[in-house]
């Protein structure tokens, strides 16, 4: 039986209070930066439990309810809807074409040590946002980074 994705993600954008963002690098696509990202495991996850276990995978960072930096996932009560890549497409049922992707932010303190897992990533770099902007291959990973400061400013705080 195949096990297919569900075509529901989280993206994390980690960053620091001067605003410099954690990018990732692809292990399976090396020219692909990007922050943390990932899709349920369940239909029953939620979004921020997903968020706080690809933290913990992708990164090596504890957000869980209970850590230090519980406090410090954002949810930013934005989705994003776009067509899954072709060539990941086969990792999603034959039908499904389109994915739906949640947006949160996580602030660390400035050196927070970054534990890659090696299977999915192989380096990573703190780079000012704007900076990540440029880098990141998804177009709605680099806006994440372009609106961080607004973000950050919002009345009604994420």
């Amino acid at each position: 039986m195949t096990v297919f994705k569900i075509p529901e993600s989280v993206l994390v954008v980690i960053y620091t209070p001067a605003l410099d963002v954690l990018l990732i690098k692809r292990a399976d696509v090396p020219e692909f930066w990007q922050s943390v990202t990932g899709s349920k495991d369940k239909p029953d996850e939620t979004f921020e439990q997903a968020a706080r276990r690809e933290v913990f995978e992708e990164a090596g960072m504890d957000c869980q309810l209970g850590s230090a930096w519980q406090e410090n996932l954002q949810d930013w009560r934005l989705e994003n809807i776009y067509q899954i890549y072709p060539h990941w497409r086969h990792r999603f049922a034959p039908d499904v074409l389109f994915n739906t992707e949640h947006l949160f932010g996580l602030q660390v303190p400035a050196g927070a040590p970054v534990r890659l897992s090696p299977r999915e990533h192989t380096d990573y770099r703190w780079l000012p946002y704007t900076q990540a902007a440029e880098l990141c291959f998804s177009p709605s990973n680099a806006e994440a980074c372009l609106m961080l400061p607004h973000l950050l400013a919002r009345k009604d705080p994420p």
